[in-house]
């Protein structure tokens, strides 16, 4: 297999001060690899193509991992879906068209799970992608995260670039967005229900039923799939995961195999945080998805798997917000 990945690569990591990308980082770093590229927004700005090519002009980077996004959860997604189809769509086709034209050995592509229709087969495969009507409540950030698979095969197939994405679950841990208006569903419930102690509320509103199923990765997991994928993964490699006819795969799920449901979630949540009050549910509010469960078997026959569980992961993460805010 070609080395488009080493030790000795200049790597770029787009996003590296998000939760992902610092995850990503953390990894790379533990791993031995020194010559990371990770330039914060007052230095590049992503949306700027401009800016972006004389970016790249100037550092030159061997490996690119497109971590940025523009993230939220439902009510951010809702209220505004023109800001996230523009800005995801613009920090991409900026990223991977001049990571192609500046001849980058090797990309990687971080999508979402959200790409996948609303009803997939359970536990969704990597095939399902396009076989179906999306959620609508995040329409516009998972078309654009589709677009960007599709531009990284595209240039692979016409160009012979090396450009793969993976798609990895739900996240949480360190680094996460703890905002009322903007955060995943997670970290919505730590810090409401950390709130509602801190404030001896009698009860928390919680959104929706609380019956969807939900599947969380801590992000250090995907982590150690990105390095890990960039070190194994070859697609024209014969071990490689194939479809169905037996062509390379060119996008891989990342995830834990493990689902819970979003009340399990918040009664585990309010019991780490110590909070004793009534939950209530609020079912006008949307529900999302019913079930999002994603196949990981082509990344474990790779040799990848989760090593964090929830119960975990989740005491860790609630005790260093919890650390944080006092």
């Amino acid at each position: 297999m070609k080395r488009e990945f080493s030790k000795k690569s200049k790597i770029f990591i787009a996003g590296a001060h998000g939760m992902a990308g610092s995850a990503i980082c953390r990894k790379l770093k533990e791993k031995g690899y020194l010559n990371l590229l990770t330039p914060k927004k007052s230095e590049l700005n992503y949306l700027d193509l401009d800016k972006t090519v004389n970016w790249f002009e100037k550092n030159n980077p061997d490996n690119v991992i497109l971590a940025a996004a523009k993230v939220g959860g439902i009510l951010a997604n809702k209220s505004n879906p023109a800001d996230f189809i523009l800005e995801n769509i613009k920090i991409q086709n900026n990223i991977i068209e001049t990571s192609w034209k500046k001849n980058v050995k090797k990309l990687l592509f971080l999508g979402s799970s959200c790409i996948y229709p609303k009803l997939s087969k359970q536990p969704i495969d990597e095939e399902s992608l396009l076989t179906g009507p999306l959620e609508t409540t995040n329409e516009s950030y998972a078309i654009a995260k589709i677009a960007g698979i599709k531009l990284c095969n595209a240039l692979r197939t016409q160009y012979d670039f090396n450009a793969v994405s993976l798609m990895p679950t739900n996240l949480y841990g360190p680094g996460d967005n703890y905002d009322n208006n903007t955060s995943h569903v997670l970290a919505a419930l730590i810090q409401r229900f950390y709130r509602a102690k801190k404030q001896s509320m009698n009860s928390v509103t919680c959104w929706g039923s609380g019956n969807p199923y939900r599947e969380f990765m801590h992000v250090d997991d995907l982590g150690d799939a990105t390095v890990f994928t960039l070190e194994n993964w070859d697609p024209n490699s014969d071990n490689a995961p194939k479809d169905k006819n037996g062509d390379p795969l060119l996008h891989l799920n990342i995830g834990t195999g493990e689902e819970t449901t979003i009340k399990d979630l918040a009664e585990r949540i309010a019991t780490l945080v110590g909070y004793e009050g009534e939950i209530i549910w609020d079912k006008s509010k949307p529900d999302g998805t019913i079930r999002k469960l994603l196949n990981t078997e082509k990344i474990n026959a790779l040799g990848w798997k989760s090593k964090i569980n929830l119960e975990d992961g989740l005491e860790s993460t609630i005790s260093q917000y919890i650390f944080e805010k006092n």
